[in-house]
């Protein structure tokens, strides 16, 4: 019995976890829609141009997405393929050796493939939302989910210049005591746009729901696939659990 409860402990560990991030930031909750193609296509839109720059898919295919997205093989080639050395069938790798990662950022960027899974989207989905400018960075911006770190805010141009007025432990319950002294509520919140981008606050916020989208759907493409064939499998087992019941009690009906 102990041995159970502690198996049962340490799985229930990681998803204790998940539920705040590396720092102990609350994170916002996104509501994952992975039959919402036209989201999951400006998802892959976005990832293909603002992150395989640095970081690569390497377990995902560019074919394998334009089937399961709906995106026609020639669209994906002619806008969605940048290296021209690279074909439809090819895994969503980039030309930046990781060797030349390395000494260039400190460590090879991660392969984003597997990163909704390894963290969860509600992470990746903060993360990505919570950069701020910080001069003494040596990329000019800091995370408040991810302190140091060490990635450049490549959506600045989308979202505005964002400037971070909470201390370190406002941080840790969600925004600042400070109240607002018109309606006397607390103002909370950490994060403001000082300089507006090119995209509004609702603009950007989905730009960034379409990006995690796709990721999460990147990290599981069979998922719905195998949520089909689970539901068809259960109508299946309720079918047969009435001829199982009925063939159960026939074999019962003279035992005494």
């Amino acid at each position: 019995m102990k041995k159970f409860l502690i198996t049962l402990l340490m799985a229930l560990a990681p998803m204790t976890a998940s539920a705040a991030g590396g720092a102990g930031v609350p994170l916002d909750k996104i509501d994952i829609d992975l039959t919402n193609k036209e989201s999951l296509q400006r998802g892959m839109q976005t990832f293909v141009n603002r992150c395989m720059g640095c970081h690569a898919a390497g377990y995902q295919r560019f074919e394998r997405s334009a089937q399961d997205l709906g995106i026609p093989n020639a669209l994906v080639e002619q806008y969605l393929i940048l290296d021209p050395n690279k074909k439809i069938g090819d895994q969503m790798k980039i030309a930046m050796a990781t060797t030349d990662a390395a000494g260039w950022f400190g460590a090879p960027p991660p392969d984003l493939t597997l990163e909704t899974r390894l963290r969860g989207s509600d992470w990746v989905y903060t993360y990505l939302r919570s950069f701020y400018a910080d001069e003494s960075r040596p990329w000019g911006v800091n995370n408040t989910v991810f302190p140091a770190v060490g990635m450049p805010n490549v959506l600045e141009d989308l979202q505005g210049k964002v400037v971070n007025h909470c201390t370190p432990a406002e941080l840790l319950h969600g925004g600042s005591d400070q109240i607002d002294p018109l309606t006397g509520k607390k103002m909370g919140g950490c994060l403001t746009v000082s300089e507006a981008g090119s995209q509004s606050a609702e603009e950007f916020d989905r730009t960034i729901y379409d990006l995690v989208n796709f990721m999460t759907y990147m990290g599981e493409p069979s998922r719905m696939e195998s949520e089909r064939i689970g539901f068809k499998v259960l109508i299946f087992l309720a079918i047969l659990f009435v001829f199982a019941f009925a063939l159960k009690k026939e074999y019962w009906k003279d035992v005494h």
